[in-house]
């Protein structure tokens, strides 16, 4: 006997519902974590989410081995652009990337391999492109110092309202705790940037990312993370990041939606891994912005529950055509 026509009917319609509620929206792209597949890529070290094209991210290596950005597509894990810099001097240890409330990424060349020896690192700025292709991009080169001397340091953020850079240095030393170091509120192309020392950081940071309102600071390092309240320009220590297990930790950034954060390791074809942020998120691009005030959200991430609505109304259908099934066999 044939099926019913209702039952296949109702089928197709919960079906479509099921992949209606994945995730919808541009910004979720990636969200779900994907694999950095350029063989050039062998130690990302810094990872920012592209305001100007949803999905992408942008990486680097960290080494010496030329001023090159990468443009990841998270759908493929393909790079889609290499921007080469110029208008700088040789990398000497790339760190860290960030996108700026000026729509401009920024590269951190903060590391120090020496242990903190170099008498000086550098920052530098370039526009992020409109149009995605390997292209050559002139740089706006800053000298940086700290004011306490030499760190080593592998984080760098730019706060997405108002546009001051910071750095936290990479660990303790046997005379001063690692820390937060604030940039000028205006940066000089010609002279010499002073960081001046802020906060003290209980952690070994291996990256940081603030999130797209401004209103929260996520830290991590090999083996754990944190995650600040910033309120009046100081960060308020709030909760701990559940951080991924990887081979070597080195890269941080939260969703453009800011309901969730993406872990990223050094090594070849190496994952990007999802994470959570504690307590719900108040990352959006809709927050109140600035460097003031704690948001709230809600309980989970738009991915987790669009993830389980999908997983609710798969079940249905499946109840839907078995049940069906059973009744036709019982008149039979």
């Amino acid at each position: 006997m044939r099926s019913l026509p209702w039952a296949g009917a109702a089928c197709l319609a919960v079906l479509t519902v099921a992949l209606a509620s994945g995730p919808a929206s541009a910004e979720d792209i990636g969200a779900g974590g994907f694999t950095i597949e350029d063989p050039r890529i062998t130690e990302s070290s810094g990872l920012a989410a592209s305001r100007q094209h949803p999905g992408v991210y942008w990486t680097h290596n960290d080494s010496d081995d030329g001023a090159f950005l990468y443009a990841v597509d998270a759908r493929t894990g393909k790079t889609v652009a290499t921007l080469t810099l110029t208008g700088v001097g040789s990398p000497r240890d790339v760190e860290a990337v960030s996108v700026g409330a000026d729509g401009n990424l920024y590269v951190g060349d903060i590391g120090d391999n020496l242990g903190g020896t170099w008498k000086h690192v550098w920052i530098y700025k370039l526009p992020e492109p409109k149009r995605l292709a390997d292209r050559t991009v002139k740089a706006t080169q800053y000298t940086v110092t700290y004011e306490d001397g030499p760190r080593d340091a592998e984080a760098m953020m730019v706060h997405p309202r108002t546009g001051r850079l910071y750095i936290v240095d990479k660990q303790k030393d046997d005379d001063k705790d690692a820390a937060l170091y604030i940039g000028p509120a205006e940066m000089s192309p010609t002279g010499t940037n002073v960081f001046k020392r802020g906060a003290t950081i209980d952690l070994w940071v291996t990256d940081g990312a603030f999130s797209p309102d401004g209103e929260r600071l996520a830290l991590r390092g090999y083996f754990g993370g944190v995650l600040y309240d910033w309120k009046d320009g100081a960060p308020k220590r709030t909760d701990t990041l559940s951080v991924p297990l990887q081979r070597q930790g080195e890269s941080l950034t939260w969703t453009p939606d800011g309901t969730g954060l993406l872990y990223g390791s050094e090594g070849q074809g190496s994952d990007v891994e999802p994470g959570k942020v504690p307590g719900g998120s108040s990352g959006g691009s809709g927050g109140s912005g600035g460097d003031k005030g704690s948001g709230s959200g809600s309980s989970a991430s738009g991915e987790d529950t669009n993830y389980s609505m999908g997983v609710l109304t798969l079940a249905i259908a499946l109840g839907v055509v078995f049940g069906a099934k059973r009744l036709l066999r019982g008149k039979r």
